[in-house]
Order: structure tokens, then sequence, then C-alpha cells
């Protein structure tokens, strides 16, 4: 029977050897689930993460081992943070979690990770609760804005083009490949830019011709990526157009759309409709 583990901290990279020198390809927040598929020494544990499949090496003392049946039940109940950032109140201590983090066996207020119960008062969406929808999508996307980018990051505190593409869709309910490269295998190709609608996924292509950055559409011709920091720049038939640079920063390879039309269509007309909102409290 299969090893299991699960993060207990904020946030453990994940790097692509066993060493922390070694790059990191991902992170894993609190409360995922990884399958163990090797160990070196009592230093360093190779995992799959079971919401994507990635692979790569973990410090084994940032990791705690979970029981077949503690494995069976986080991973069939748990529910997702949706605050940006937010402390756990522990018995004896606290720990803070970031958006997205997984919050195993959570009854609405409390859950318990082996030993140490946990007190949970923010924003929680339990997956069977989601109603999978670019709506949603977009709301998880506008809170990572202005999250300074970092290679390999999952969080507020440094987040990567992919990962940000994945996070969103995640929470939203549907489970996407960690890298651009295998996320533009997913849904249906938009044959236009022009065509695009809100929660669509761009793809851009380096000068070999590589997929090596995602984006998400949202309306009025303009997409949230990052590039230096999660952002919002202006998007055509070429490319990404940084209106502070005035240029192109990224080529357009395909837009691919995970939804249904009726459903972005549906996400453009009410992410508008919020935008309105926000603009007349503003001003």
């Amino acid at each position: 029977m299969p090893a299991f583990v699960i993060c207990p901290l904020s946030v453990v990279p994940i790097r692509m050897g066993s060493t922390n020198r070694s790059e990191m390809g991902s992170q894993l927040l609190f409360g995922e689930i990884a399958e163990v598929l090797e160990t070196k020494g009592r230093q360093w544990t190779k995992i799959r993460c079971l919401h994507d499949d990635y692979i790569g090496w973990v410090p084994s003392g940032q990791l705690r081992d979970l029981s077949p049946a503690e494995a069976i039940e986080y991973k069939a109940n748990f529910a997702f943070s949706l605050d940006v950032f937010y402390t756990l109140m522990g018995t004896t201590q606290g720990v803070p979690i970031p958006l997205g983090a997984h919050l195993p066996g959570f009854d609405g207020m409390r859950f318990s990770l082996g030993a140490e119960d946990f007190t949970f008062s923010g924003q929680a969406v339990f997956p069977e609760d989601i109603k999978p929808s670019a709506t949603m999508v977009l709301k998880i996307a506008r809170k990572f804005i202005n999250a300074p980018f970092l290679w390999g990051g999952r969080t507020i505190f440094g987040v990567d083009s992919a990962a940000l593409v994945q996070l969103a869709y995640g929470i939203a309910g549907y489970s996407l490949p960690r890298r651009p490269e295998t996320q533009v295998n997913r849904g249906e190709i938009v044959d236009f830019v022009e065509q695009a609608l809100p929660g669509d996924i761009a793809f851009f292509e380096n000068k070999q011709g590589k997929i090596t950055h995602s984006g998400i559409l949202l309306p009025d011709g303009q997409l949230i990526h990052v590039h230096e920091k999660v952002r919002i720049d202006m998007i055509d038939h070429y490319g990404v157009f940084n209106l502070n640079e005035g240029n192109y920063t990224h080529r357009l390879r395909v837009v691919k759309r995970i939804f249904a039309p009726e459903e972005t269509k549906k996400a453009s007309v009410k992410v508008k409709k919020e935008e309105d909102t926000q603009q007349r409290v503003l001003f």
C-alpha cells in the first residue's frame, strides 16, 4: 500500500533534486497530500502531489506521515481556504496559511491534524459546493493582484504564471497540470483572440516556439498574468502589450476554453457589473 504524507506547515518547497541548493519547481501548501515515491536517508522524501501529479523532493522534516485511513479521509473531505492569508488557531500554536490551503476534515469551524486541533473562522469553500465557472476563476485570480513573481511559487508571497492559472481553476473546481506546456493540452481552441471570453486561458511561446507562459482572459481585451508581479495587461492577436514598458512582452500561441461559452458569457457580464460597482464605491 502506498505511503502518504501531508503538509503541516504554511508552505514548503518542492525541489528538483534532494538538496537545498536544487531549484524549486513548485510548492506544497498546508493540508495538501502527496504520495511517497522514495526516501533518501532521513533528510529527503520524493513525493507525487495528489492534486496535480507534480513530482519532486521535499525535506522529510517538513512533512507529516499519514495513516492509510487518514489519507482516504483527508483526500475526500476538506475545504479550500479563500482568505489571501489567515492564521489558524491551534491548541498550542498558530499556523499561517495561504489562499488555496486545504483544511482537512473541516466541519465549518474546526479540524484536526494529528493531535493538534485548529479553529478556522475565515472564508472557506468545500469542493462539493463549487459550481465550476469562469466567474469563480476570475474572482480567485484577482486576489493575487500585485503578488510578486517567484519561479515555482504558489502563494500571494510569490507565484509564477502557471501556478496563478492552476490555483484559480483548481479552487474553482477544475484541476490543471502544474506547467503551461501541459496545461495547453486541456480545453478547446479559440480560433481568434477577438473571440475569447473571460476565463479563457491564453498561452504564450518563447523564440524557440516552446510554451512558457499562461494567463487568464478578462473582459475588454485584458489579461491577468504574472510578469514581475501579478498584473493586468492588454492582449491582442500578437500577444501581451505592456503599457508601462510600451512593448510586447509575450508572444501569443493559442487561446483555450475550459468552460462552456454560456458560462463564460455570464462571467463577463457579472465581472463587468462588479467592476462598475467597485468604481461607484471608490469614486
